[in-house]
């Protein structure tokens, strides 16, 4: 019998390293309303690859996450693999929705499949943003119940960037979602044209060797996702769909068990879902997924934007466009994201400061929001009126224009401090520079703490990085 290819060719890929595991998965359901939750197992899938991670890298130091998870042996007490993440349950938590009702969510829990039985520990922040233990349950890797089965396949897996052995570098995997198989070839050329947008930002730029990008794309029977906004409704292979939580322009899927398993034919720790259509929209979760509708003229930006709340756990720095999420107005944590503070004295990128910056810093503040304001008002009102994408995008390349003659005036705007407004607050959080891929579309580079931020995770997954 002749091997699948896709896994021929990932096994052959492979065939240095010094005996990988096999890649467990752990699929899991996430119940609860915004004051209580629990957790069922749902099934462990053995995934057809080998786990594409370093052995040296197994264990999460970053304190990213509102949620961490560790997998520890049963004998000896040893942790042997553990990741903080985020996930839909965790942002749905924050809306409106989850005051007065419960909701169902499935999530996953990748990890090296162990030798020995373990005990796998599920956490989450306290208020005083402490992990604390909130589910546990026992895993033997010889249990029976284990699927070992394969999926079906999703088509062929593209490498759009081979650069080293998966074990040695970064492993992201591109996905489309609502591309038919008449546009295959479409996808292969969003794909592409995506990642150079990627490489062309800093610091990706200068570490374009430490990734591997992959890529995969089952077929769709429609072209296009759901928006149900609108009226438009489809079955997509992976189910993306705009109007997540009722925000016309957030795009998610509720479909984890179909995402991983098409997922599972490619060596990957990220992953970024382009979706077939043009109307602007996209969206990040950390240690999730990123995703992006292909075709608007934002697209680029919004690509490398998502990228960096799934990859980094970055925090929007912008605070005048409407969420979904209620953010508790009367209290001020300190955030986990590392592009973020409630503190300007003594903010967690104090190694970066510039010399003589006053604290917090001064920016055009009044001048901005006055214009952001106007816009959203504009913005909503084009959307409600169901007016066509072009007026969109051209209220969006007038905006930009405005941001760009607002900001970047002072004598401090290219210096890193503490600019109040961030997070989606307008006081009581601050970013690190003034405008950022974070904070606007008016093409500017990474602030200096999300620079950082993307460095330290890259370091986490590549031994060999600097």
């Amino acid at each position: 019998m002749k091997p699948h290819p896709i896994l021929a060719t990932l096994f052959l890929a492979t065939a240095l390293w010094a005996a990988p595991p096999r890649t467990l998965r752990v699929d899991y359901v996430h119940t609860g309303t915004a004051t209580s939750e629990q957790f069922s197992l749902d099934r462990t899938v053995q995934e057809p690859l080998p786990w594409p991670g370093h052995p040296s890298k197994n264990l999460d130091t970053s304190n990213l996450g509102k949620y961490f998870f560790d997998v520890v042996d049963q004998g000896s007490g040893q942790v042997l693999y553990s990741r903080g993440f985020c996930s839909i349950y965790g942002e749905w938590e924050s809306t409106g929705e989850a005051q007065k009702s419960a909701r169902s969510f499935s999530e996953s829990l990748r990890f090296p499949e162990p030798s020995v039985p373990v005990t796998i520990r599920v956490k989450k922040r306290d208020a005083q943003n402490q992990f604390r233990e909130i589910w546990s349950f026992k895993l033997d890797p010889k249990d029976i119940f284990i699927d070992r089965a394969l999926p079906p396949t999703p088509g062929a897996l593209l490498a759009l960037q081979k650069a080293g052995d998966p074990s040695e570098k970064v492993d992201f995997l591109i996905l489309g979602d609502g591309y038919t198989q008449a546009e295959l070839p479409k996808f292969k050329k969003d794909a592409r044209r995506l990642m150079e947008q990627l490489f062309a930002t800093s610091p990706y730029k200068e570490h374009r060797q430490d990734f591997n990008v992959w890529g995969l794309c089952p077929p769709s029977r429609e072209s296009g996702i759901a928006r149900p906004s609108t009226g438009i409704q489809r079955r997509s292979p992976l189910g993306c769909t705009y109007d997540a939580f009722g925000s016309e322009r957030y795009v998610l899927t509720f479909e984890n068990r179909t995402l991983r398993d098409v997922a599972s034919f490619a060596p990957y720790e990220f992953m970024e879902i382009l979706v077939n259509g043009a109307t602007y929209g996209g969206g990040g979760i950390f240690g999730l997924y990123g995703t992006v509708a292909s075709d608007n003229a934002f697209s680029p930006y919004i690509f490398v934007h998502e990228f960096g709340h799934h990859f980094a756990g970055l925090a929007d720095e912008y605070y005048t466009s409407d969420v979904a999420y209620e953010t508790g107005k009367d209290q001020r944590p300190e955030p986990w994201e590392p592009n973020a503070t409630a503190d300007p004295k003594n903010p967690k990128w104090k190694a970066m400061l510039s010399p003589g910056i006053p604290l917090p810093t001064p920016w055009a503040k009044a001048e901005f929001e006055k214009a952001s304001w106007a816009f959203q008002k504009e913005r909503t009102k084009l959307r409600t009126d169901r007016r066509p994408e072009s007026e969109m995008e051209a209220l969006m390349n007038r905006q930009k224009k405005l941001d760009s003659a607002t900001l970047g005036q002072d004598i401090w705007s290219k210096k890193v401090g503490a600019f109040e407004g961030a997070n989606y607050e307008a006081t009581g959080y601050f970013r690190s520079q003034e405008d950022c891929i974070m904070f606007t579309r008016d093409e500017v580079p990474f602030c200096a703490a999300c620079q950082g931020g993307i460095e330290k995770v890259i370091r986490m997954y590549t031994p060999s990085s600097n």
